[in-house]
């Protein structure tokens, strides 16, 4: 065996030990971007039965609630919005308005004693609860998935082919801080 064939053979292994790397970062990069697309969808399932119950809100608040039309034309369009979003980030963002509009309704509800009394107001709301709360344990995974993605793409040399294949940190899907407020209870 000549030199010139022992220095091809460490050429050819070289490169296949380089080659090797760069397709295991490139597999994790995929996995950590489908992770947040898999994360996400478990959300949205849950967010589009909120939705879907929203029409059926407004029709029952309006018969009681004729001074609240702006809110419920408003939560009927953020509805519209949220079926209409075509990325991750639009859907979040018109899900928190919503989910906003949907506690400051229940809140006005209250100012309608027909209304908090009715059978079918009350279950909508038990149901749209009890959304918002499954919502809330799979945002955790959902952040969860995003944050290792954002430090995926960060690492180094992961970022020299995040870079390349147009990888961009993502938003988390954070909790508005209407909703971390708590105004104890109000007599």
């Amino acid at each position: 065996m000549t030199a010139q064939n022992i220095a091809l053979i460490i050429g050819l292994l070289l490169i296949s030990i380089a080659l090797s790397y760069f397709i295991g970062i490139y597999n994790k990069l995929v996995m950590l971007k489908n992770n947040i697309e898999k994360a996400f969808m478990n959300i949205d399932v849950i967010l589009m039965q909120r939705a879907e119950e929203v029409p059926e809100l407004v029709k029952v608040a309006s018969k009681f609630m004729e001074h609240e039309n702006s809110m419920l034309m408003r939560l009927t369009q953020l509805r519209t919005d949220f079926l209409n979003a075509k990325s991750i980030d639009e859907k979040i963002e018109n899900s928190a308005e919503l989910s906003k509009l949907t506690k400051s309704l229940f809140a006005v509800s209250e100012n309608y004693p027909q209304l908090s009394s009715n059978n079918n107001f009350v279950e909508l709301q038990k149901r749209v609860s009890q959304m918002e709360d499954k919502i809330a344990d799979r945002r955790e995974f959902f952040n969860d998935s995003v944050n290792l993605y954002n430090i995926g793409i960060e690492e180094f040399p992961n970022v020299l082919l995040a870079k390349l294949l147009g990888y961009h940190q993502r938003n988390l899907f954070i909790v508005l801080p209407e909703e971390k407020a708590y105004n104890g209870i109000q007599f």
